[in-house]
């Protein structure tokens, strides 16, 4: 019975108050007794007065005194039908409460005009601009994040990688998407930019490589030839290959750069609808992923990961958790100004309650009447009591008042009568 603790403190007070309704009801019966004999000893008359009242205190107190018991107990351990009503009709109160709350706490229309009065969006884009909030939305979903990563298991998490998407991306052709992409980027001339790059560092190269040039026609030229015609060959040829070079680098029209163009807009036509240079790619696809390095950098691609998002969740200074902190101070300030976006996400998060309650108010309401189910009646009459008795005995208290101020009016009234 979860809530229901023995608290020391309220057993005290529930013993206090038990003690005075019982005083009230000890003292109805002495002034009772008292004024009884006085009464029939040839007392005044307004002991009789007294007498009623009393008489009909202890009347409405004993009254109330089984009223009260019997819900919890039977009074004095005699079985009298109807007492005990709490361990015996425990699991009909749980049905009736269980009914009660889904009837009129978990109806679509109630749950739907609480959430539209409650006006979440609105609070929580309020709450989100106030300084340092989104902050600590960013450190609470840090907190989260490295809860969750630390409770997987890498081999299960490793084996999910390996399956939804290493195997995947094996099975799927590489060459039409290659085609496309490549196809993309002739399209805007990103690839001029490579193409640049190329260009400059080979003509670096040639200019930087004198040496190297010469070395090898010298190395290609005749055994018979004379040197000195080797060095002027090669001088020529380390002059022309440097000027075609320049003449490559600084013309983007040059014939060379249109070649270049020509075949990569080809190739990507080949690999898109080629099927001999698809197969191509297939065997260079498998080829790569079946190189060791790559099968290693696969096997090690979630603990690699997972460190990376272990470092950024927990360093606050990260570039994750500053654009989530960001984002989410943004999304706070559109909740705060843009009245549109407050209503479409209330009317979404109504919708869902909705659905939710209108599906499973049933199934919410019997975990009530299920929970009442799996208490033991005396202990839950036990603690019930304790949570709600000390209450009750002010019905005693009342019961003996009221019932002696009735009896002291239906006394004067037959009095006045005869």
């Amino acid at each position: 019975m979860v809530g229901f603790t023995d608290d020391p403190e309220k057993r005290t007070r529930l013993r206090r108050m038990k003690a005075v309704a019982l005083s009230f009801l000890f003292g109805a019966a002495v002034v009772w007794i008292v004024f009884l004999l006085w009464e029939r000893n040839g007392g005044p008359a307004f002991t009789g007065y007294v007498r009623a009242a009393a008489e009909a205190g202890m009347v409405g107190g004993l009254a109330d005194w089984f009223a009260v018991t019997a819900l919890f107990r039977h009074p004095l351990g005699i079985k009298i039908p109807h007492t005990a009503l709490i361990p015996r009709k425990k699991d009909q109160l749980g049905a009736s409460l269980s009914g009660f709350v889904g009837d009129n706490f978990l109806a679509p229309s109630v749950v739907a005009g609480k959430l539209r009065a409650a006006g979440i969006s609105a609070r929580v884009g309020g709450w989100l601009c106030a300084p340092g909030n989104a902050e600590r939305v960013t450190g609470e979903l840090a907190t989260v994040v490295r809860g969750a990563v630390t409770v997987l298991r890498d081999d299960e998490i490793q084996a999910v990688v390996d399956q939804a998407v290493t195997r995947r991306v094996v099975a799927q052709p590489w060459g039409p998407p290659l085609g496309r992409l490549l196809a993309g980027v002739l399209a805007d001339g990103s690839h001029r930019r490579l193409v640049d790059l190329i260009c400059d560092r080979a003509y670096d190269w040639v200019r930087l490589n004198h040496e190297t040039v010469m070395a090898l026609v010298s190395k290609q030229a005749p055994s018979w030839s004379p040197r000195f015609v080797d060095g002027l060959i090669a001088d020529r040829l380390y002059a022309e290959a440097l000027s075609f070079a320049w003449a490559v680098k600084s013309d983007q029209d040059h014939p060379l750069r249109k070649a270049i163009d020509r075949f990569l807009v080809s190739f990507a036509g080949d690999l898109q609808d080629d099927p001999e240079t698809g197969e191509r790619v297939e065997v260079i696809k498998r080829q790569l992923l079946e190189h060791p390095d790559v099968q290693a950098l696969i096997s090690r691609a979630w603990a690699t990961g997972k460190a990376m998002l272990l470092d950024a969740a927990e360093d606050p200074s990260s570039q994750l958790r500053l654009r989530v902190t960001d984002g989410v101070a943004r999304f706070g300030e559109r909740l705060d100004t843009d009245a549109e976006l407050r209503d479409k996400i209330d009317g979404w998060i109504v919708d869902a309650a909705s659905y939710v309650v209108g599906r499973y108010s049933g199934e919410i309401s019997t975990l009530i009447s299920d929970t009442v189910e799996r208490w033991d009646g005396d202990e839950a009459s036990r603690k019930i009591e304790l949570q709600v008795g000390r209450d009750l005995q002010f019905i005693r208290i009342n019961g003996t008042i009221v019932g002696a101020l009735a009896g002291l009016v239906i006394y004067t009234v037959g009095e006045l009568l005869v």
